[in-house]
């Protein structure tokens, strides 16, 4: 078995190049293959809608360079789907006067939680305050999530701003959240160079890093309004007319009044609060993942908050010049630190792009021999030199262990108990080469990690990101002479990585609901423990031409199963 696995499992990783031309056709490449998908979906999307009204703008934005062109400002837009442009800004400043009340006003309207300490809406008080019509009657079937958070992150306030207008940066700061983001129509590009006053319509695909929870696609008009010199503020609302013209089977979610406050504190931090309010369509999601979606943990916003503070402290350690010795070991340039760290960012984005529900992968359910539900998607790399060419499996198995989210991800990182679970390392022992530190917390970190065998030596790039919602550790086999050229500086657009890993989440179990009513809500009292999600990626043949075996499949599902069953023998959880 050990040698059928092996055989699928080599991933012929390129070799890192230093050459700028190749870098930057690598760079553009990928941003062609993405921009396509995305304009795709933006034109499918307008097909469905119909024709815009005379006068709107008939290119959509998809990427970063479209939306530096004021091609829909507000002089002469003449809306979407309809909505003259007056409309339009009358329901986006009511839209930022919501979110700026929701923001700041205490009780009745939030209450905190005397068991969670979290704040719950008093969704009776919100009816009243804000004169909402009972959607009851209109939306029966809809469920209202609400959530309020205040952290504090240390980047500067004119980038985070921009980072939020920019639907590709946006998406690449909550890679395990968005799994598709597109400006479908700029109508007011705003204030160069800050962007105030900017108005745009987006759409985004809302992900959970397991093929077990439905996507939410939202579609939403999005304001960003400079408040005073400090602050500034960014709300999103989703408006009925647009929805009106799409199919409601493609409707799962829409936006209230949501978003973000951002005041600038100075010495490069800014505190930020923010408000999420959704009105989503009830879907069946699998028992697992039943309590944290249902509680509107999973795209509350404690959630957005813990993943922008990570993404922040990340870019502040990947652009830092005084880094301590300790924090940098097995690496003697800063830019063999930056290139390191660049690829691992690389290999993180593409284990949640390439584990989630998105529309962008089918799934497949197979059993495995021993019994666990496990999900399988191929796909055919043609030209991308950042994954090996080829046909590509993915398997992906959720499960829930009684420990908690902490012990493990600790478990699952430390290089010295990574013989416990990994079937590769075939009992050799493992050690750290490399250790980077790309965060306060140490468990924010990217290693390399040998494996000496009596065959051979395989060098393992891993990722293990945590936060105080979720943790990911995420890692793949790397080519030694290619890895090697990256620590000394070179570029490593054209290594080609094929990332597997897992991704943590609190069960849920401990929460309540975030908003509260009249009527009366079940609890639930229990402690809670991990949902954990194993994924593992393999080059079933070099050739896309290749039909797909049930051999490789089997080799793919075995390699889960016999992980699964080491970390629960390992945790003392076998029953789990």
């Amino acid at each position: 078995m050990r040698e059928t696995i092996n055989k699928a499992c080599c991933l012929n990783c390129g070799m890192a190049t230093t050459a700028k031309d190749g870098s930057t056709m690598a760079e553009e490449q990928q941003l062609r293959i993405e921009n396509a998908k995305l304009k795709a979906e933006v034109e499918k999307l307008r097909t469905v809608i119909g024709k815009y009204p005379s006068g709107a703008s008939t290119t959509g934005s998809c990427s970063a360079g479209n939306d530096q062109e004021n091609r829909s400002s507000l002089d002469y837009h003449t809306g979407i789907f309809g909505l003259e442009k007056s409309r339009i800004m009358e329901i986006v400043n009511q839209a930022m006067e919501e979110l700026q009340k929701m923001a700041t006003a205490g009780e009745p309207l939030w209450v905190k939680s005397v068991e969670t300490g979290r704040e719950i809406l008093n969704y009776d008080e919100y009816v009243k305050v804000f004169s909402v019509e009972n959607a009851s009657h209109v939306r029966p079937k809809r469920l209202i999530e609400a959530s309020r958070v205040t952290g504090v992150v240390f980047l500067d306030l004119p980038w985070l701003v921009q980072s939020f207008m920019d639907a590709n940066q946006w998406k690449e700061m909550f890679p395990c959240i968005i799994s598709k983001a597109a400006t479908i129509d700029v109508i007011y590009h705003g204030e160069a160079p800050n962007r105030n006053g900017a108005v745009q319509l987006m759409f985004a695909e809302l992900q959970m890093l397991t093929p077990l929870v439905p996507t939410r696609d939202v579609y939403f008009v999005r304001y960003c309004k400079k408040l005073s010199v400090e602050e500034w503020a960014i709300v999103d609302v989703s408006i009925d007319k647009v929805e009106e013209n799409i199919d409601t089977s493609l409707v799962k979610c829409r936006k209230r009044p949501s978003g973000c406050i951002i005041q600038d504190k100075s010495n490069g931090h800014c505190k930020v609060i923010w408000v999420e309010h959704l009105e989503c369509q009830k879907s069946s999601v699998h028992t697992l993942y039943r309590t944290i979606v249902s509680s509107g943990l999973a795209f509350g916003a404690r959630h957005w908050m813990a993943t922008l503070q990570h993404q922040c402290e990340r870019l502040v350690f990947f652009m830092a010049t005084n880094v301590p010795t300790k924090d940098s070991t097995g690496v003697a340039t800063l830019a063999g630190r930056k290139s390191i760290l660049k690829l691992a960012q690389r290999m993180t984005w593409s284990f949640c792009h390439a584990i989630g529900a998105s529309s962008y992968r089918t799934w497949n359910k197979v059993t495995s021999k021993t019994g666990e539900d496990i999900r399988v998607s191929s796909r055919k790399n043609l030209n991308d030199p950042g994954e090996p060419l080829g046909v590509i499996l993915c398997a992906v198995s959720s499960i829930w262990l009684p420990v908690s989210p902490t012990i493990l991800f600790d478990f699952l990182r430390d290089e010295s108990r990574r013989t416990e679970w990994d079937i590769m390392s075939t009992g050799s022992p493992v050690q750290s080469v490399v250790n980077l530190a790309k965060g306060k917390d140490r468990g924010n970190a990217v290693t390399i990690q040998t494996m000496k065998s009596k065959e051979n030596s395989m060098w393992v790039l891993q990722d293990s990101c945590t936060n105080t919602f979720e943790s990911m550790v995420v890692f793949a086999p790397v080519d030694i002479t290619g890895i090697q050229s990256v620590i000394t500086g070179c570029d490593s657009s054209n290594t080609a990585i094929l990332p597997s890993g897992f991704s943590i989440l609190p069960d849920g179990l401990e929460s309540r609901p975030l908003v509260i009513t009249s009527r009366h809500e079940k609890s639930n009292d229990n402690e809670g423990g991990s949902l954990l999600t194993i994924a593992f990626q393999i080059q079933t043949n070099s050739s896309p031409t290749a039909k797909l075996t049930m051999e490789s499949v089997e080799s793919v599902t075995t390699i889960i199963s016999c992980t699964l069953h080491n970390i629960r023998t390992s945790l003392e959880c076998e029953d789990g």
